[in-house]
């Protein structure tokens, strides 16, 4: 039973590389922080994007993550998730490739902010170019609308 690479599986490959980054947060709360850091993709066979970020962080020293993608032919989303150093939740990503083919956006559900509840998240991937993409987050406020709070720029390294 092994699963044949579609043209969804294989968009995932432009993101397999070595890179550094900055993430710039700013939370609804008002306060801000930054975060540069270093990124590894890789593969694990043709079907699923494994990747391990590491950085630093001013307010609580060094993080770790692993993100991982892939596409699911049967529900024709592509299928996530992504846990951290620095959180006890497992986030379970859904999400459909724009029409551009240049932006992933990947629903999710996780804790609010305040520690009340769970609320609606997207993670944003966007690819700019072979070099450079895009990593932005928002979160769904109690009227329905969506706040940014993370901005990531990924540089090959």
């Amino acid at each position: 039973m092994f699963a044949k690479p579609q043209d969804e599986h294989r968009w995932l490959k432009q993101l397999v590389g070595d890179w550094k980054f900055e993430h710039k947060c700013q939370m609804p709360d008002g306060s801000s922080t930054s975060s540069p850091g270093r990124l590894t993709c890789r593969l694990l066979g043709e079907l699923w994007l494994v990747a391990e970020f590491e950085g630093d962080s001013a307010e609580g020293g060094a993080w770790s993550s692993i993100m991982t993608l892939g596409y699911d032919p049967t529900q024709q989303k592509y299928v996530g998730t992504f846990v951290g150093s620095m959180m006890t939740n497992l986030w379970n990503y859904q999400g459909v490739l724009e029409a551009d083919g240049r932006r992933l956006p990947l629903e999710t559900r996780g804790p609010r902010f305040d520690g009340q509840g769970e609320c609606a998240y997207r993670d944003t991937i966007e690819i700019v170019d072979a070099d450079r993409w895009l990593f932005t987050s928002h979160v769904q406020n109690d009227s329905g609308e969506w706040q940014q709070f993370l901005d990531g720029q990924h540089t090959r390294a």
